[in-house]
């Protein structure tokens, strides 16, 4: 069987992007996990698929598989590459397009200057939607890990997020206490572990260990749900520049029960083919 591809990044977080409304696209995990091996396969930190739409009111569906070969409810990066693809495959001509995902619809929009804005919804602190097992919906939680305890953020960009202040991000545990937060009892559907370096209230460096993925260059919703846990933590103003290894994210939330929007690059690097078994 051979595919057709799209390599994209967007701030670094990298992608192998099927059409699979033009061709027919169907991966085991297996599969997944050999494209995205990078000596192997192709390489890259998700896999995504662009599809038609199974409701009314969305252009296209799209899914999203880790590196591990596991299907993921959202990806902000990706949803910016999303729009980028289809926008350059011809697959529609409009500037905003209506996205059907696992955890709702989104709606990308490709500016003037060439970037592009995702509308990425509400987020959610209960922690039923989360999911995390806890008594009861707090500001904070303490997390205890190996030898050591941490103060954490929760809530889901549709996926779950666990954010926690550092001092520096060039010196934080993450290699050590990411691996530990991913997999925690407490997040049953594990969890993305977020770094956050405060510069002041507009601005913040971020560093996101992936679920599934390990650390990632950039990570869309881990920078939407760094910036709400400093806004809701009092730290940061509504619109916050986030810089992270790949490059620069903004982001902005009003607060309450708005959604929240991420503006950044998308970009195509290149295209192939790739012949599965």
């Amino acid at each position: 069987m051979k595919l057709r591809f799209s390599k994209m990044h967007g701030t670094g977080n990298d992608f192998v992007v099927f059409d699979a409304i033009n061709q027919r696209v169907e991966l085991s995990a297996e599969q997944v996990r050999f494209i995205a091996e990078r000596h192997f396969g192709v390489g890259c930190d998700q896999l995504l698929l662009v599809e038609r739409p199974t409701r009314n009111d969305a252009d296209f569906r799209y899914r999203i598989f880790n590196a591990d070969g596991g299907e993921v409810e959202q990806c902000g990066n990706g949803a910016r590459c999303f729009m980028r693809f289809v926008h350059d495959k011809k697959l529609s001509r409009q500037s905003e397009i209506r996205v059907e995902t696992a955890s709702g619809i989104i709606q990308p929009r490709l500016e003037a200057d060439g970037r592009i804005t995702v509308n990425m919804g509400t987020p959610h602190f209960d922690p039923h939607d989360i999911p995390f097992m806890v008594d009861k919906c707090a500001l904070t939680y303490e997390l205890e890990l190996e030898g050591e305890t941490v103060t954490i953020s929760a809530l889901s960009i549709g996926n779950p997020h666990a954010v926690q202040y550092v001092d520096d991000i060039d010196t934080a545990p993450v290699a050590r206490q990411g691996p530990q937060i991913e997999a925690h009892p407490r997040f049953p559907n594990k969890v993305n572990a977020g770094f956050m370096q405060i510069v002041d209230r507009q601005n913040i460096r971020l560093r996101v260990y992936e679920r599934g993925a390990g650390e990632t260059l950039a990570c869309g919703t881990g920078a939407c749900a760094a910036v709400v846990a400093g806004i809701s933590r009092g730290s940061l103003d509504a619109t916050v520049h986030v810089a992270a290894r790949g490059g620069l994210l903004t982001i902005h939330w009003a607060g309450a029960d708005t959604p929240v929007s991420m503006t950044g690059p998308a970009a195509n690097v290149f295209e192939g083919e790739i012949e599965l078994g």
